[in-house]
């Protein structure tokens, strides 16, 4: 078997581990402590705003975020990127000093530190090539809260897109009174959501790349 990437890219899982033999998702017991501990962690970061959109945006315009598509780094410390924004990460683990600290507490917030501070990839600047094949579904975690108990897996700190919110940017993208979370033309912003409308709540694919870029 192979690697697989589960509702967002970046976060690679041994097939051998995760699905038993006829295919199915073993149960989250089963499961070694690492990639139950990244199971456990999507449930919590799916479908959340992109950080470097969040830093840009902030609170009160969440709604202008992209929805993150990639996720690096380790269970709360995972850093969470539109494919927009995947380019400053890589830059910044590549060439600012991201690498030296990849597993340490302060990954995250390293680079939101570099980022906030006007950090940015140079135009043109590569990302990663992903090579992708779907699951169909995410796993029905039985009570994870039953394992976790007082841990912090768990642990929701992150902002979220509200009801209001999504209505709100359902609304602008349809006038095209909004533009995507950088600004650009309305007809990108349109494509932007309905690339990511379909990715919401699914499976994200089969991903061959290593889980720290190099």
């Amino acid at each position: 078997m192979g690697k697989v990437s589960i509702g967002l890219r970046g976060w690679r899982f041994d097939e051998d581990e995760i699905f038993t033999d006829a295919g199915g998702w073993r149960p989250l017991e089963e499961i070694p402590k690492e990639p139950r501990h990244r199971l456990v962690r999507l449930q919590v970061v799916m479908n959340k705003p992109c950080d470097a959109c969040y830093l840009i945006h902030g609170e009160e315009n969440k709604q202008q975020c992209r929805p993150a598509s990639i996720v690096y780094g380790e269970p709360l410390d995972e850093v969470l990127l539109c494919d927009e924004h995947e380019a400053e990460f890589l830059f910044w683990f590549r060439e600012r000093g991201g690498a030296s600290i990849a597993g340490e507490e302060t990954f995250r917030d390293a680079f939101h530190e570099w980022f906030d501070d006007g950090g940015r990839a140079p135009d043109g600047y590569g990302g990663m090539e992903h090579v992708e094949e779907a699951p169909e579904e995410l796993p029905d975690l039985r009570d994870p809260e039953d394992l976790y108990e007082g841990e912090d897996l768990l642990a929701d700190e992150r902002p979220d897109f509200d009801e209001e919110s999504d209505d709100t940017a359902v609304a602008e993208a349809e006038d095209g009174s909004a533009g995507d979370a950088d600004g650009v033309n309305g007809d990108d912003a349109d494509a932007d959501t309905d690339t990511n409308a379909d990715d919401d709540l699914s499976v994200d694919d089969l991903d061959l790349d290593r889980e720290y870029p190099t």
